[in-house]
């Protein structure tokens, strides 16, 4: 079944096609079993249905005739029970085979020609034929469809020409009356097939786009372990060169700088790990458990409720909605990766007592402060923080991204735990504006719990800090990382609980470019 509808569909990975069959074949599957039992149910109200024709009606349906009322009665226990009795013991011994479903399909509709019988070939009785069409289209199989039409044509041949009156309810009849009956028939099975086709069209798709969101989340899964994998590699490599070479005050400036921005990546690792664990294909678990719930009653809960009719239309509106968090775990994963990154940069940047400057980018500031208060994000809002941006435009500017986004980190972090202890009135402001001819300022402010005046000139120095968990290396590490790049780092506050600022002043080039621009003058 699945080779009918696969070439309707985008060509697939070998891995996910194999996945996207398997979980075709497991759909197609259920709904076959779910259809042998309710074909099951369905066989014993049709055998007492027509045992109560055969008592009340069968009597004046076949009034005149030869035909005894009790022989009508026999008929409908003994030969209905007969044809009920293998398809019911199928579907309980071997549910979803496709033995099954075809005896089912003979069975149901021997019974419709047992019922017209009974009823002495009225024409009403006609229709349970069409309605056995319909309910053996719930197998989406067009096979079974193709044997019920068979055994209609065969029953409507022998008995249109040997026993017209049990069929036609006439007992003079043109032999070719058959035909007209059976071509009605074939115009069911034309809608019927191309509903069936539609239908594993639709049920391919949903498997298909699962596959494919599957596939997805095990790359990013893998892309996690990953870099995961890199930064203990890079942890581990910084740690044996700062031993080796004694340079311990670089390691703990390093360990200090790739902290801040780990908490950013445990954030993202978490955000995609949450992200992968409430996936909406457990939807898919609502639709199930809403079909298992209407299994007794599944006709017409498809056909007559409104839940039902809109069932197949929501199953490819709920394959489109999961691919929407797809979006957002890539997202998380390329900040993910961004933060990796920095860690490396920050890494190589500062493994040699040298400090050999890193590679000049011409930035524009805005997207590096947005950048850092990205990595600070969450950590803000968890702590009901309001940040407020203020930013002037700019020029843009000639600078080591990596060695201003560890500053800009380290003065947000410092920033959020000044605040801790304020009421519900937090306030961040991240101001940017023009510092003179040549350079930026961009201000890291807060009404938190301020600085005393004699810490000020202190605060810079290597070691000093007044957090009861702090090294005192960030502000150390900005400021020598501001003058290497031409600029500084400013401290202000009118004491405590009044709130601080910490003011980044940046030249618009660096001081290794305006050498080569004055060597070439």
């Amino acid at each position: 079944m699945y080779s009918i509808v696969c070439h309707k569909s985008v060509q697939l990975s070998g891995g996910e096609e194999e996945r996207t069959a398997r979980l075709f074949r497991i759909s197609q599957r259920r709904n076959h079993i779910l259809t042998d039992r309710l074909f099951a149910k369905l066989m014993v109200m049709q055998w007492l249905g027509g045992i109560v024709i055969a008592m009340w009606f069968s009597p004046m349906a076949w009034s005149g005739s030869n035909l005894q009322p009790l022989w009508h009665v026999w008929a409908a226990i003994w030969l209905g029970g007969a044809i009920s009795a293998g398809p019911v013991l199928l579907a309980w011994r071997r549910p979803g085979r496709v033995v099954t479903r075809h005896v089912i399909a003979v069975a149901q509709i021997l019974t419709s020609a047992l019922l017209i019988h009974l009823t002495g070939g009225r024409f009403e009785t006609h229709f349970h034929i069409f309605g056995s069409l319909t309910f053996l289209a719930f197998y989406r199989d067009w096979r079974v469809l193709v044997t019920a039409t068979f055994v209609v044509t065969v029953d409507h041949l022998v008995r249109g020409i040997f026993w017209p009156q049990s069929i036609f309810g006439v007992v003079d009849v043109s032999h070719w009356r058959w035909l007209e009956h059976v071509g009605w028939v074939l115009i069911e099975d034309v809608f019927l097939m191309i509903s069936i086709q539609q239908n594993l069209t639709e049920t391919l798709e949903v498997a298909k786009r699962r596959s494919h969101l599957e596939s997805i989340n095990a790359q990013i899964e893998s892309q996690v372990v990953e870099r995961t994998a890199e930064l203990t590699e890079a942890h581990k490599q910084l740690l044996m060169t700062s031993r080796q070479a004694g340079m311990a005050e670089v390691a703990t400036n390093v360990l200090h700088n790739v902290g801040n921005v780990l908490n950013s990546v445990n954030v993202s690792a978490e955000t995609v790990a949450g992200k992968i664990r409430h996936f909406r294909i457990a939807s898919l678990k609502n639709v199930a458990r809403l079909l298992r719930e209407h299994e007794h009653h599944l006709p017409e809960f498809l056909t007559q409720d409104a839940r039902g009719r809109e069932l197949p239309s929501y199953l490819v509106q709920l394959a489109d909605n999961l691919a929407e968090p797809q979006k957002a775990i890539l997202e998380e994963v390329k900040y993910l990766q961004n933060n990796i990154e920095h860690i490396k940069q920050i890494v190589s940047m500062q493994q040699s007592h040298a400090r050999v400057a890193g590679v000049l980018e011409t930035l524009d500031v805005v997207e590096i402060i947005e950048d850092a208060i990205h990595i600070s994000s969450t950590s803000i809002m968890r702590h009901g923080v309001s940040l407020v941006r203020e930013f002037e435009p700019v020029p843009l500017v000639v600078l080591d991204r990596h060695k201003v986004m560890p500053i800009l980190v380290n003065l947000l972090s410092n920033a959020k735990h000044a605040l801790a202890h304020r009421g519900d009135d937090k306030v961040l402001k991240v101001q940017v504006a023009m510092g003179g001819v040549d350079t930026v300022q961009i201000k890291i402010i807060d009404n938190g719990a301020g600085i005393a005046p004699e810490n000020l000139t202190r605060i810079f120095q290597h070691g000093f800090t007044t957090k009861k968990d702090g090294h005192g290396f960030g502000l150390h590490s900005g400021a020598l990382a501001a003058r290497e790049m031409g600029g500084k780092l400013i401290a202000e506050s009118d004491g405590i609980d009044r709130g601080a600022v910490f003011t980044l002043v940046l030249p618009f080039s660096h001081p290794t470019q305006q050498h080569d621009e004055k060597h070439d003058r």
